[in-house]
């Protein structure tokens, strides 16, 4: 049996080969195992890529990005006086240079900012599902931790928060900040009210240095370090003090006690 090739073995997890192609794919796979469980890595990340950002392309298309109105608004303009577009193009060009100068004075979000942001909206998709709530589940822990640590390129153990009242349901790989590595990890754990809360772990940001930071954000409590190793952003909707403890657990385990938590402290 020929060995499909990469191209084709991607095509096959997203979908869109032809049925005959299809089969004989479906063949060496069966056959083939290891190559097997890869592509349905990828089965699993497109679907998780797919709850993550379905809901933005679902949203109606603004009245103004509207293919008739804008087609109407070209015609309107080919009518006009040439002076009057020539007038128009010229106020767009000064409108336009006057943007790109204030670039500079105008703060890009911060990485942190990014994390925090990526972390509540990944928690917002999966702490509402059952079925679907992690890839993989805590029953395969170690499987878990070794196949997570391996996509970070660094070491991730889940922590243990039973003193906390929460149990590990399991985790998954998301899509993740470019300058964290692009990838990330999340951990979710829930108590016996079935509350539950996520640890959202990318690998170390480019500049390395420790960070602390608290927000609120659509609803949701964040609390977000950065160290030389690793970032981590622990969300839920606890209350405040709640909140706190379970953080205050994950950030001693993760960091293996080696920075204080004095420091991470609202």
């Amino acid at each position: 049996m020929i060995a499909p090739s990469r191209d084709t073995l991607m095509a096959f997890a997203d979908g869109q080969l032809d049925a005959a192609t299809r089969a004989q794919v479906a063949a060496y796979l069966v056959a083939t195992p290891e190559i097997a469980a890869e592509v349905a890595h990828w089965t699993r990340q497109n679907d998780a890529i797919r709850t993550l950002f379905e809901p933005a392309g679902a949203e109606p298309v603004p009245t103004r990005l509207r293919a008739h109105r804008i087609a109407t608004a070209l015609s309107n303009r080919r009518q006009r006086h040439w002076r009057q577009a020539f007038a128009g193009l010229l106020l767009l060009g000064l409108g336009l240079g006057a943007g790109w100068f204030a670039r500079a004075w105008i703060p890009a979000p911060s990485p942190s900012t990014v994390l925090i942001a990526d972390a509540v909206r990944a928690h917002d998709v999966f702490v509402a599902e059952n079925r679907h709530a992690v890839e993989v589940p805590a029953s395969e822990e170690d499987h878990l931790t070794s196949w997570l640590s391996n996509r970070l390129d660094t070491p991730l153990a889940a922590p243990d928060l039973a003193s906390e009242g929460f149990t590990l349901v399991g985790g998954r790989l998301l899509p993740g900040l470019a300058d964290a590595g692009g990838r990330a990890a999340q951990l979710m754990y829930e108590n016996e009210a079935r509350e539950r809360v996520t640890i959202y772990v990318t690998s170390a940001l480019p500049d390395r240095e420790h960070a602390y930071q608290f927000a609120t954000l659509d609803g949701a409590e964040a609390f977000y370090w950065a160290n030389a190793r690793i970032t981590c952003t622990v969300v839920g909707t606890l209350p405040g003090p709640e909140m706190q403890t379970v953080s205050q657990a994950v950030y001693r385990q993760l960091t293996d006690a080696d920075e204080p938590y004095e420091h991470y402290r609202s």
